[in-house]
């Protein structure tokens, strides 16, 4: 995956992603996705490309356990959020939703930056700066869901919870 990134902080909570004002009037997930982000960078879902990406400090996610965070970042474009650490809950329902997370450390890592990520071998190519970032693996498990689509299309692909041999 190939994209510019988009920096934020550490403790970005859930309602920072997408608004509890939002889930309540509409559930078109392309309506959420236009106001992701919004509190912190109103003019984010304006500027992000498809396959972009989100760079954060530690603890992205935090707060409550709503799926509409994932969604609203996976239908705004994002090809994966990078970040030092993740609250637990919101990186589960991200890799269920098909939405890539990548723990590895973001200092190296500016707003506008070129960024270059490859999950299966595990790096993050800083193009602008010249500079490989080693990344905390993902399981081959939660691999194959991302390939997949998610946990949903990885549970109609295999009929339960079938683990590929080899992810692509």
């Amino acid at each position: 995956m190939k994209g510019t990134a988009h920096r934020f902080g550490d403790d970005v909570n859930t309602d920072y992603i997408i608004s509890g004002k939002y889930k309540f009037k509409t559930l078109d997930m392309k309506e959420l996705a236009s106001h992701v982000m919004e509190d912190l960078d109103p003019e984010f879902a304006s500027r992000v490309k498809a396959g972009d990406f989100i760079v954060a400090g530690r603890n992205f996610g935090c707060g409550s356990s709503r799926e509409q965070a994932p969604l609203a970042i996976l239908y705004a474009g994002v090809g994966a959020v990078l970040a030092k650490s993740f609250a637990r809950i919101f990186y589960r329902n991200a890799i269920n939703t098909g939405l890539p997370v990548v723990e590895c450390d973001t200092d190296q890592i500016r707003a506008g930056d070129e960024l270059e990520v490859d999950l299966v071998n595990g790096k993050v190519a800083n193009l602008t700066r010249g500079v490989v970032l080693p990344v905390k693996p993902l399981p081959p498990v939660m691999l194959q869901i991302l390939a997949d689509g998610g946990l949903a299309e990885h549970i109609r692909k295999h009929g339960g919870f079938a683990l590929a041999q080899k992810v692509e």
